[in-house]
């Protein structure tokens, strides 16, 4: 996909207010969204540094990959509106559509989704990695461990500046990442592994690897293999997040794949990114009943109260997430085939919903909910525990991360990352030798340690 080039009349000046002195900076223009001042010379030039917590005004990179307008709900993989996608395309399409920028043929499509299960079998020594964690380990914990784990059994055969080897490291992430979440979740209940079938789709794979058992036949359910293919679509990419961003920073040391996925998945853990759908059915779990919801609401309108209404709002879109909408859809589309509108878990939280959308307190700072509140509610009909939903998300946003690293990797203009920090520590100090300095009071942090140790 050809580049937008800034037109070179383009400026932007700065003014230090302590000289005088200006700076004329270039604006880089992207197809969509605004212009970025280009500072990558303003520190040697200029002798100061730009402090943005959160980089939250910070264009990292150039990407071509997807486009966010928080302000009017907008969400393009390549150019194409989620909605669109999510009602017409499927999860492999689409994962094609991130990976090389553009729709496959039908040949195209036929030849990617064969090779992709040609690789969804684990190496049968990596199954026995499984078996160092305890029963009781979180499947995410899991995951970061055996996706860091197959750098070593991919590793010669992985040159990330050989492009055909890139793509099949991302064949093998891609297919490999159902198995490993589905195997993370059956571990921790004592189930056995099943094997993944070529027969079935990605979707049903991965129903039928986390629910089936030997002794029985297991036929996926075609609503929920729809929900949970549009869930994996819904979550395939969202520009530069905390876990992009992360798989991005250490793939830019030039790191084997595997193990930058494996950061991204660390990152994706975090309860304000990837664990928000789970916080949203411990709150729910929390009111527990219909009529302690204007309890809660007016709990969350009190800004000394720290209680807050989990899946409400978001960071980057100030109006309606157009992903809701479709999950708002799918939820309703799974509760009604699996006969569960009368669950008073899930009643619970169509009331939330009907209250929040009316209320002239939500509707005015535009808290609307977002698609972590629809996709807790529909894994939980699915019969996913809490505990899976971010193993979930983590599956359906791999094909992001990858198509991230593949596009820095290939970038002319990557560098390492090395941000820069404004220091507020001590100024230069004498070193004391240890017998002078002075004996200090009782340490606060004694009392976590034990005499025999940590176990």
């Amino acid at each position: 996909m050809a580049e937008k080039q800034p037109p070179q009349s383009e400026h932007f000046t700065l003014i230090d207010e302590r000289t005088g002195q200006r700076y004329r900076q270039s604006l880089l223009n992207g197809t969509m969204g605004p212009p970025a001042i280009d500072i990558r010379n303003f520190y040697h030039t200029a002798g100061v540094l730009t402090y943005d917590p959160g980089f939250t005004s910070t264009a990292s990179c150039k990407s071509a990959i997807t486009f966010i307008d928080g302000e009017k709900g907008v969400l393009l993989y390549r150019g194409y509106p989620i909605q669109e996608l999510a009602r017409q395309s499927d999860y492999m399409e689409v994962c094609y559509l991130l990976l090389y920028g553009e729709l496959p043929s039908p040949a195209e499509k036929d030849e990617f989704v064969r090779d992709i299960k040609h690789h969804t079998l684990l190496h049968d020594q990596l199954m026995h990695f499984f078996r160092g964690f305890t029963r009781s380990a979180h499947p995410m914990a899991i995951m970061v461990g055996v996706v860091g784990a197959l750098s070593a059994f991919y590793h010669e055969d992985t040159d990330i500046y050989d492009p055909e080897q890139r793509m099949l490291a991302a064949y093998r992430i891609i297919a490999k990442m159902p198995t490993i979440g589905a195997y993370a979740y059956r571990y921790t209940i004592g189930r056995p592994f099943v094997y993944p079938r070529n027969d079935f789709s990605y979707a049903e794979n991965l129903l039928y690897m986390t629910f089936s058992v030997p002794s029985e036949d297991y036929e996926p359910d075609p609503v929920l293999v729809k929900a949970l293919d549009r869930i994996l679509i819904l979550h395939a990419d969202h520009e530069q997040n905390a876990s992009t961003s992360t798989v991005r920073l250490a793939g830019s040391s030039g790191a084997n794949p595997f193990a930058c996925i494996a950061a991204g998945i660390a990152s994706l853990w975090g309860p304000a990114h990837g664990g928000a759908n789970e916080a949203v059915l411990k709150m729910l779990m929390e009111i527990g009943d219909k009529r302690r919801i204007p309890q809660y609401i007016a709990r969350a309108k009190d800004k000394d109260d720290p209680f807050r209404l989990m899946g409400f709002g978001h960071r980057v879109y100030k109006s309606y997430d157009p992903r809701a909408e479709i999950m708002r859809q799918t939820c309703y589309e799974v509760l009604e085939a699996l006969g569960l509108r009368d669950d008073p878990l899930l009643e619970l939280a169509m009331e939330l919903e009907r209250i929040a959308l009316q209320d002239e307190y939500f509707v005015e700072r535009k808290l609307y909910p977002n698609v972590d509140f629809y996709t807790g509610i529909v894994l939980r009909a699915m019969g996913f525990p809490t505990r899976m939903f971010t193993v979930l998300f983590a599956i359906g946003r791999t094909v992001g991360w990858v198509a991230h690293w593949k596009e820095m990797i290939s970038d002319p203009e990557t560098k390492i990352g090395r941000p820069r920090q404004l220091y507020v520590g001590a100024e230069k100090r004498e070193y004391v030798p240890l017998e002078k300095r002075p004996s200090p009071g009782k340490r606060t942090w004694s009392r976590f340690w034990g005499g025999g140790g940590e176990k």
